[in-house]
């Protein structure tokens, strides 16, 4: 062989080297590409804090009658507002108690708009142990977002730690007002961990959340969630002020949301870590 054809052999060889290489690198990028999309984690955020706001509102329906927080006004209007009516029904078995904010859009204090009903049916008060109440809904809406299911939250008493717990399941599912669904199922632990012996002071109420879930997004991609530190959630905050949480959807990287990367500030931001990339989302 001759140094003309050997020297072309191995410039075809390089080349063919070198177009692999390339086309290796584009196939990881796209794959980077196509895996720094935080859609689904917002989605399981927005679906965590929804039936988490309904736990609350119903608590404190239960309690005290009363609604301020979720209120188009302060304190002082603790009973009676443009955005909610309370009805309570105590001669049945199981119990009743309806939240109704109406059929049109009414914009409460927390900055969300809400309509439809919320419908608590319990046993036994709230604080004993062992009572359980059960959420359903009709026709709930919250920023035009219909939310479905049914959630059950079951009195634990009080922990090793001195504080009081609730079980509870969640079969959700919400639909965009687009028409799109996200369906979420979880089991979580509620720590009443600050605020317990203010009954009618709603301002200094502190929960951590443990727990799992699953389901499927607004764009139909499935995923499981597990916390690896519990989520804090403080009812003066309309947003998860701490606590990380594993998110995974199906084929891809799993995605690590820290709530409180800004120190547990009350503040819409979250950081989403996937694949060593940093991105910063705006919770709804």
């Amino acid at each position: 062989m001759n140094n003309k054809n050997l020297f072309v052999r191995l410039l075809v060889m390089s080349m063919a080297t070198v177009f692999i290489l390339f086309t290796s690198g584009c196939k990881k990028d796209d794959k980077n590409e196509k895996d720094q999309d935080t859609g689904s984690a917002v989605d399981h955020a927005f679906a965590e804090a929804t039936y988490d706001d309904v736990n609350t509102i119903s608590d404190q329906a239960a309690i005290t009658g009363a609604l301020w927080t979720y209120k188009s006004g302060g304190m002082e209007n603790t009973l009676l507002s443009n955005c909610a009516t309370i009805t309570h029904d105590t001669t049945i078995t199981p119990k009743l108690l309806i939240i109704d904010f109406g059929t049109s859009n009414c914009l409460c204090s927390d900055g969300r708009y809400r309509r439809g009903r919320i419908l608590v049916t319990y046993s036994g008060a709230y604080r004993d142990s062992s009572s359980s109440h059960t959420i359903s809904f009709n026709n709930y809406y919250v920023n035009d977002y219909k939310v479905d299911g049914s959630k059950t939250v079951t009195n634990g008493g009080h922990n090793s730690n001195g504080n009081l717990f609730f079980n509870i399941s969640v079969n959700g599912l919400i639909t965009a007002p687009g028409g799109q669904t996200l369906d979420w199922n979880s089991t979580r632990v509620r720590e009443w961990t600050q605020g317990e012996s203010t009954i009618f002071d709603w301002t200094d109420d502190v929960y951590q959340i443990t727990g799992t879930a699953s389901g499927n997004s607004f764009l139909g991609k499935n995923f499981t969630a597990s916390i690896s530190s519990p989520l804090v959630v403080a009812l003066n905050c309309r947003w998860i002020k701490d606590g990380d949480l594993e998110f995974t959807p199906a084929g891809l990287y799993t995605r690590y949301i820290d709530y409180g990367h800004i120190g547990g500030n009350c503040d819409r931001l979250a950081k989403v870590t996937i694949n060593g990339y940093d991105f910063i989302i705006e919770l709804r």
